[in-house]
């Protein structure tokens, strides 16, 4: 008769409890108002990735509720991310708070190359110039320096001229999930205080985009 030999049993891994909805919705407060930038579902279920993402979506939308019917704050979806802000009501008094950081502000003319390139992407220089009708490579500079646009391409004519498009950064400025809700030209048109040109309305044909060559644009123009 054969003598049976007993395996020893693998340790039991205990589980952790899973949190409370209220002491998670409060960790998930705690990195949304910490986070630098929009933070994202997927981020926030790597960061808590000992609770259920069912658990870690259900006390995100229970934090935004509560958030909604808050006075002057609220949690804005910017970015493919969440992003606590103050309402858009109370902006003005906000911007009172921060008249004297000008240098931050953008020009007349920044804002209306900014809107060009908005609506028009990918552009070149020389076609914002052409709906401006000034020449706007300084004011490109200071919106490359400021993130708000990168370099996207090279269109496929004679020169291989770069081709503009707006940034996360820009979305996360102008508080937008993404460029589907932008405002329409006018209403921009008129808060910014120009007229429109009639081109700038128009709908852009897709052109064949040609790719950046490696080491042709400064570093940080095309994150």
């Amino acid at each position: 008769m054969s003598e049976e030999t007993n395996a020893p049993e693998a340790p039991v891994e205990e589980q952790k409890p899973r949190m409370e909805l209220g002491q998670l919705k409060a960790v998930i407060e705690a990195l949304v108002f910490a986070s630098p930038d929009p933070i994202t579902p997927r981020t926030l279920y790597r960061l808590l990735n000992d609770e259920p993402k069912e658990d870690v979506k259900a006390a995100l939308d229970a934090l935004r509720a509560d958030y909604a019917d808050r006075g002057g704050l609220h949690i804005a979806e910017v970015a493919g991310g969440f992003q606590i802000t103050t309402r858009p009501e109370y902006h003005e008094w906000v911007r009172r708070l921060f008249h004297e950081r000008s240098a931050a502000k953008l020009s007349v003319a920044a804002l209306e190359t900014l809107s060009v390139i908005a609506y028009k992407q990918p552009v070149t220089a020389a076609e914002i110039g052409e709906i401006r009708s000034v020449n706007t490579s300084g004011v490109l500079s200071t919106l490359l320096e400021r993130h708000l646009i990168k370099i996207v391409g090279r269109k496929n004519v004679i020169g291989r001229p770069f081709l503009y498009g707006t940034t996360k950064e820009f979305l996360i400025r102008f508080g937008l999930n993404d460029l589907d809700e932008l405002p329409k030209i006018e209403d921009m048109a008129q808060q910014l205080g120009f007229e429109p040109p009639s081109v700038l309305m128009e709908r852009s044909v897709p052109e064949e985009m040609l790719p950046l060559d490696e080491g042709d644009v400064p570093e940080g123009m095309t994150e």
